[in-house]
C-alpha cells in the first residue's frame, strides 16, 4: 500500500511539476549602487518572480559601486547591477565583462537648494555623489561643464550617500547641489521646492546600469549566469510592457506614491534599452568619454569591456515565446 501511495506521488510529481518536489532555489547575490529607477530591472525581476522562474534565489544588495567591484572580484557578489565604474575599473586591471545595458542615457538631473536659482549660484558650493567617478558623478561633471562651471575648481564634490540620501543631505544644507534620478528629483521638486537646473539625459549617451561578472565566472558557469541573465531580461521587458505595473514595482521599491512612480517611469522609460544592447554609436560615444575622463591615450575596444552574445541567445529565446 505504501509503495502505491509512493508511486502516486512520483506519477503526479512528473505529470504535474508545479505539485511535485519543490526544486531547490540557487543563492545569487547581485549588487546595485542607488535607490532609483536605474535598477527597476532587477527590481521587476524579483518582485514578478522571474529569478524564481530561472531556479534562482536573488539577493539584491545595494552598495556604493567601487565597493561592489570589490566584493565581486572577492567572489561575495556574483553579478554588477551597476556597470559605469565596473566600466572605468577594466584599465587597471579589473577582468569584468559587461554582459547586458540597461540604461543607455543617463537619468540624472543637477538639483540645487531653493535660494540658488542659476549656474553663477553654484560657484564655491558643495556638490554630493554617489561614487567618484562613477555614472553620475560624470554626469554631474558634463551638465556642470556645458553650463560653464570648471566642476575642479567652482564647486567641491563629496561623497554624500545615494540619491535618497543626498536629497536629505539638500534639506538639510550640508551639500548645496544634488545629481538627482528619478522619482527623487520629483520629490525634491515638489515637496522640498528644489531647483532643476539641468537634466543630462537628452544631452549624451550613459551606459549606466545592467548585469556585469567576472570573466571567470562567465567561462565557468556560464548557464548560471545565463539564467541570472535571462531573469534581468524578463523584468526589462515587463518594464517597457507594463506601465502600470512597473509603476507600482518603483512605488513599493522606493517608497513613493503611484502618481510620483507613474511619473518617474514616463520620465525614464525611453533612457532603458528594449533588449540590453546599446548602439555601436552609443557604445562609442562613452568609451571615447570615459577615456577622456580617466585620462587614457584612446578609447578601450569594446571588445575588451562587452560580451552580448548571451544577450543576444536570450533575446531570440525570449522572441520565440
Amino acid at each position: 500500500m505504501a509503495n502505491h501511495a509512493l508511486c502516486s506521488i512520483l506519477v503526479i510529481g512528473l505529470c504535474f511539476p508545479s505539485l511535485g518536489f519543490a526544486q531547490a532555489l540557487q543563492r545569487v547575490v547581485l549588487s546595485y549602487s542607488s535607490r532609483s529607477i536605474a535598477s527597476i530591472d532587477l527590481y521587476v525581476a524579483q518582485e514578478r518572480g522571474f529569478f524564481r522562474e530561472e531556479g534562482l534565489e536573488a539577493q539584491l544588495v545595494q552598495v556604493r559601486a567601487t565597493a561592489a567591484i570589490a566584493a565581486t572580484l572577492s567572489g561575495e557578489v556574483h553579478a554588477l547591477g551597476s556597470i559605469g565604474s565596473a566600466i572605468r575599473a577594466i584599465p587597471s586591471g579589473a577582468p569584468i565583462k559587461v554582459l547586458a545595458v540597461s540604461l543607455r542615457r543617463p537619468v540624472f538631473w543637477l538639483v540645487a537648494r531653493p535660494e540658488l536659482k542659476t549656474f553663477a549660484d553654484l560657484k564655491g558650493k558643495v556638490v554630493g555623489t554617489t561614487t567618484l567617478g562613477g555614472s553620475q558623478h560624470t554626469a554631474g561633471i558634463r551638465m556642470l561643464r556645458k553650463a560653464g562651471l570648471n566642476p575642479d575648481k567652482d564647486v567641491t564634490v563629496v561623497l554624500g550617500g545615494d540619491v535618497p540620501t543626498q536629497l536629505q543631505a539638500l534639506v538639510s544644507g550640508s551639500i548645496q547641489v544634488g545629481i538627482l534620478s528619478p522619482p527623487t528629483v520629483i520629490v525634491a521638486r515638489d515637496k522640498y521646492k528644489m531647483n532643476v537646473l539641468a537634466g543630462a539625459m537628452e544631452e549624451f549617451s550613459s551606459l549606466q546600469n545592467g548585469l556585469g561578472v567576472l570573466e571567470k565566472v562567465l567561462k565557468e558557469q556560464r548557464e548560471l549566469v545565463k539564467r541570472m541573465l535571462r531573469a534581468r531580461a524578463k523584468g526589462n521587458r515587463y518594464f517597457h510592457q507594463n506601465e502600470r505595473g512597473t509603476s507600482e514595482v518603483l512605488a513599493k521599491y522606493l517608497n513613493v506614491d503611484l502618481p510620483t512612480a507613474l511619473e518617474t517611469y514616463r520620465l525614464s522609460r525611453a533612457a532603458f534599452t528594449t533588449d540590453g544592447i546599446p548602439t555601436d554609436d552609443e557604445i562609442a560615444e562613452y568609451l571615447k568619454a570615459d577615456a577622456e575622463i580617466l585620462g587614457l591615450a584612446a578609447p578601450l575596444p569594446a571588445s575588451r569591456v562587452f560580451d552580448f552574445s548571451l544577450q543576444r541567445e536570450i533575446n531570440q529565446e525570449l522572441r520565440a515565446k
